[in-house]
């Protein structure tokens, strides 16, 4: 049993934080940043932000992935911009194909996507060099510092890119609305990679403080790169200058460099315990030591884990509860922009003079990052955990910008790995707000919460909640919330959208959802809705809010249900699928124009129809042709005409690779996953070439013979790679017919 005492909790001191924070587009609608929350024309407005780099992505699935992320609940979008990408040879800028910074930005235009550009100097990113061009290497000044040489290269570099960027910039009308200055600056570095196994040099990690910082903001306005905002990374004691640029946050639990030079356990970290981040008298906190008064700017980030690449020594499958977790406990501590490391993930684009652009201690192309969306547009559990939050910041914006957050006292000195007491925060504003609880934590094995209760002391009387909660799951819960003319007193269910008058919740599991009303108890049913007055509740299963979404189809909004990827592009609605039978439901019921012939289903208030598809799934046929070498037959079909085609291999070893031609075209550190790899931009090559694939061998007792004339020679007693199976699953996308109107 809990309780924590609501009754004189003060408002925030709400402040605007100036023209340094601000800007107007022509016509006339204004973002600024109160110390606080982020605004749009004046009202609190609260930002998600998805990481997706462009380098990294085929320009035939820049909109794909944009759609994804906007029907996912990103509205804006953060992207690095690396400088080897772009001058990998001194004075030779490229912006073709997959750099196609201008061709990027007009995507993002043309689907409402506000864009915050991360264009370093200094990305890291796993890039090679953390994305600074090799060429640096030998100048005759350091990099990363407040010194001619290094700034008036940095200064070519941004001049290129706003030639890139002007016509994009907010102030223009476009969807430019913030830069990042450096990156992790005297905090963070990343391998000299040329050097990497011998000396092991690394980056120039920075040493001139503020200056360089400001230096670097600087030159940005000088050469045409004005945004109503700039940002910095404030994690680790890294310079921030918080005058002039708004101080970024994050956050990971799979921490990969940990075990760059050795291996080892994972600790268990600190993440998913509540903290108190906006608050003046709590100055440190674990991953958090502002260099300023917490309360005189947002707590906001742009780094939480969105998920993880393995590194060579790092090997894992990412449990994808674990980022939606993380949002809850951002959002119980105070946050009020949600930035996602990564959203998207990709492939590392190649290099003319450097085959391979990425970092030595992870894959050389695979970046998947085991993200929301995967590098070829997967979807993945923790696209549909992380909606279900998206979707209720927005329902509830206005109000939960300004709500405080209150924790328990018991939290202060709680370690990761003691699962005893509840971890629980509050949201709360005159009397009204929600309670966070979390049942996640990384690294250790827990169990379902049993006959909880959490007492809030408020001033117009006490609420309790009552509950349980299953292992790895986490909840946010509202109390005394207006659902239009009825009040909620309380729910242990979470509030995700609002259709007409209908609400939508959803019972994490574990979780009974039990509803007062106006003072009256009403134990729902998953599944099925209820009538209050003149609203009506749904309740939907932690399985089914994955598929859930509200689209806006003109001036109408419509909620839909499906079990597999449901894409609205702003015109056109489809179903994205391998195949197969796919669920449609459509609230309200006329939203769905049903098929002639299709049987109609219901699920509460929604009504849909099964789309019934050949599964487009095949097995791949594949010969060994050496130690750990096969080659992988085409498909009789071809590769294309369909939206991807996909080979999906699973195997055993240290190290996969795919070569088509002699060219590397993914890799991928071995994790026991199934490894997907898109293949039908190679479709003609692979008409000419064998599609050979290496597996590098888990090798046991690994001996080096030398001997004259430096003879070396590797023995070892094991050798396993073992390519297991291979199919071809063809993705494909299926329309949906829709009435905007009634």
């Amino acid at each position: 049993m809990y309780q924590i005492d609501l009754r004189s909790v003060q408002p925030k001191k709400v402040y605007s934080l100036g023209e340094k924070f601000s800007g107007k587009n022509p016509a006339g609608k204004e973002i600024g940043f109160t110390n606080y929350y982020m605004t749009v024309d004046g009202s609190p407005f609260f930002g998600i932000s998805g990481e997706m780099h462009f380098a990294r992505v085929a320009p035939d699935q820049w909109e794909d992935a944009v759609v994804k992320m906007k029907c996912g609940g990103i509205n804006i979008i953060s992207t690095y911009v690396f400088w080897n990408v772009h001058e990998e040879e001194e004075g030779v800028f490229r912006f073709d194909g997959c750099r196609n910074l201008r061709g990027f930005l007009e995507v993002c235009e043309k689907h409402g996507m506000m864009v915050i550009m991360r264009i370093g100097p200094f990305d890291h990113g796993e890039m090679r060099n953390g994305g600074l061009p090799d060429w640096l290497y030998g100048k005759p000044y350091d990099v990363r510092d407040n010194n001619p040489g290094f700034l008036e290269a940095t200064r070519k570099l941004f001049r290129q890119l706003h030639k890139q960027m002007d016509g994009h910039y907010f102030s223009q009308g476009g969807c430019i609305v913030g830069t990042q200055i450096e990156n992790e600056y005297q905090h963070s570095s990343a391998p000299w990679e040329m050097t990497t196994g011998v000396s092991n040099e690394w980056v120039n990690g920075g040493s001139s403080g503020l200056d360089y910082m400001l230096a670097l903001k600087k030159i940005m306005v000088e050469e045409g790169i004005v945004t109503p905002f700039y940002t910095a990374t404030a994690w680790g004691g890294a310079v921030t200058p918080v005058e002039e640029a708004l101080p970024l946050w994050g956050g990971y639990s799979y921490q990969p460099w940990l075990f760059y030079r050795g291996g080892g356990e994972h600790p268990a970290t600190p993440e998913y315990i509540y903290r108190d981040n906006h608050n003046s008298a709590v100055t440190k906190e674990y991953n958090f030591e502002p260099s300023y008064d917490p309360e005189t700017r947002p707590y906001a980030c742009c780094e939480m884990m969105g998920g993880m690449m393995c590194s060579y020594k790092y090997r894992f499958q990412l449990d994808m509860r674990a980022i939606d977790a993380l949002a809850n406990t951002k959002l119980g501590s105070g946050c009020n922009l949600l930035g996602y490391y990564m959203y998207k993930g990709g492939v590392n684009p190649t290099g003319l003079r450097t085959p391979f652009l990425g970092e030595s201690q992870v894959s050389k192309r695979n970046y998947d990052y085991q993200a929301a969306v995967g590098a070829y547009g997967q979807i993945r559990e923790s696209y549909g955990r992380l909606r279900a939050i998206h979707s209720f910041c927005k329902l509830f914006s206005g109000f939960l910008e300004e709500t405080k957050a209150v924790l328990p006292e018991h939290l202060k000195d709680l370690q990761p790995d003691d699962l005893r007491p509840l971890r629980f925060s509050v949201r709360v504003k005159d009397g009204s707000g929600f309670l966070f609880v979390n049942n996640f934590q990384d690294h250790i094995v827990l169990a379902d919460r049993k006959n909880e209760e959490v007492t809030l002391q408020l001033p117009d009387g006490d609420i309790t909640f009552r509950f349980d909660l299953a292992a790895g799951e986490n909840a946010i819960l509202p109390f005394n919330i207006p659902l239009g003319e009825e009040k909620l007193n309380w729910a242990t269910a979470q509030p995700m959208e609002r259709v007409e008058n209908t609400w939508f919740f959803l019972a994490p599991d574990g979780m009974k959802p039990v509803y007062s009303v106006n003072g009256k108890i009403i134990e729902a049913k998953v599944g099925e809705a209820f009538t209050v007055g003149a609203e009506t509740i749904m309740t939907l299963s932690r399985k089914d809010s994955l598929g859930f979404q509200k689209i806006v189809m003109g001036e109408r909004e419509t909620a839909w249900l499906c079990d597999q990827p449901l894409l609205w592009d702003g015109k056109r609605l489809a179903v994205e699928s391998e195949g197969g039978k796919a669920e449609i439901d459509a609230y309200p019921a006329d939203a769905l124009a049903v098929p002639v012939g299709k049987e109609t289903l219901k699920k509460g208030v929604f009504r849909g129809y099964q789309l019934d598809k050949p599964i487009t799934v095949c097995p791949a046929a594949f010969h060994p042709v050496g130690v750990g070498r096969w080659t992988v037959d085409a498909p009789a079909q071809g590769l294309t005409g369909h939206k991807r085609a996909m080979l999906r291999l699973n195997y055993r070893g240290d190290i996969g690779h795919v070569f088509l031609n002699g060219q590397l075209i993914e890799d991928q550190m071995a994790n026991g996953a199934p490894w997907e790899i898109r293949l039908d931009p190679y479709a003609e090559e692979m008409k000419k070439e064998p599609l050979t694939v290496y597996i590098t061998p888990v090798k046991t007792n690994v001996v080096v013979d030398t001997s004259a004339m430096a003879g070396l020679h590797e023995r070892a007693d094991i050798q396993e790679a073992a390519l297991l199976s291979a199919q071809w699953a063809f993705v494909d996308e299926d329309e949906i017919p829709f009435h905007e109107s009634r």
